[in-house]
């Protein structure tokens, strides 16, 4: 049986094509599929830009927080997508992800494990190694400013206590909360976690500056120790 060319978008009924259809009905009404088909402009000589973009998402379980770690060279091995194409969808997720931080920043206060997991997932989140980090905060919980304190390897990093409260004194802190990412996707603290937790929870006392909780966030998902009792 003779394969028969896919139509290029172009040869679409114009409601069909994504531009248009964007036009005529807003963005919302795009799919993951259509919307990277936007960007990427044009297929291959087998694939529609949307076929192709449907592809990649399938080869990441439909996952755009997946797609956002590929680098270029990790795109263009996708046939049909050169140099510009790659460029164009990781600026995209990436001004995708200063937007979402950009949103968390603005409240200003973190209340709960959960605005703590928002605001440090926009940064950490997608991070293919594992990477320590604080938030300070003022009296009344408002954000001072987040800090890396170190980055690892696939599976861990070491932590220096006194990189902590050398920034939290040098910001003025009262509050810190303290984050870390687990690549592999696991919530569960290790026994290593823990005791780092109450090293510094420790300290903290002695310089009057509260450790109001550690998050693990691991596949966007979170570990609290406050929600869970262990601080």
């Amino acid at each position: 049986m003779t394969d028969f060319p896919r139509l290029a978008i172009k040869d679409w009924d114009i409601g069909d094509r994504p531009r248009e259809k964007m036009i005529a009905k807003g963005k919302r009404a795009l799919t993951d599929a259509e919307l990277i088909a936007i960007l990427i402009g044009s297929g291959n000589n087998k694939e529609s830009a949307v076929d192709l973009a449907q592809r990649i998402l399938r080869d990441h379980k439909g996952n755009l927080i997946e797609i956002s770690k590929l680098s270029i060279n990790d795109l263009m091995k996708y046939h049909g997508i050169g140099e510009a194409k790659a460029i164009s969808i990781v600026s995209a997720l990436e001004l995708g992800y200063r937007r979402l931080k950009s949103e968390v920043a603005e409240k200003k206060v973190i209340s709960t494990s959960k605005s703590a997991f928002e605001y440090m997932n926009c940064i950490i989140g997608d991070s293919i190694h594992e990477e320590f980090w604080i938030i300070l905060l003022d009296r009344a919980n408002q954000i001072i400013c987040e800090k890396n304190i170190s980055t690892g390897g696939l599976s861990s990093t070491v932590v220096d206590p006194k990189i902590i409260f050398m920034a939290a004194l040098e910001n003025k802190a009262s509050n810190i909360i303290l984050c870390h990412n687990h690549p592999s996707g696991s919530l569960s603290p290790s026994q290593q976690d823990k005791n780092l937790t109450d090293k510094i929870i420790s300290a903290g006392k002695l310089l009057e500056i509260n450790i109001l909780d550690h998050i693990i966030i691991g596949k966007n998902s979170y570990y609290s120790f406050a929600d869970e009792g262990n601080l």
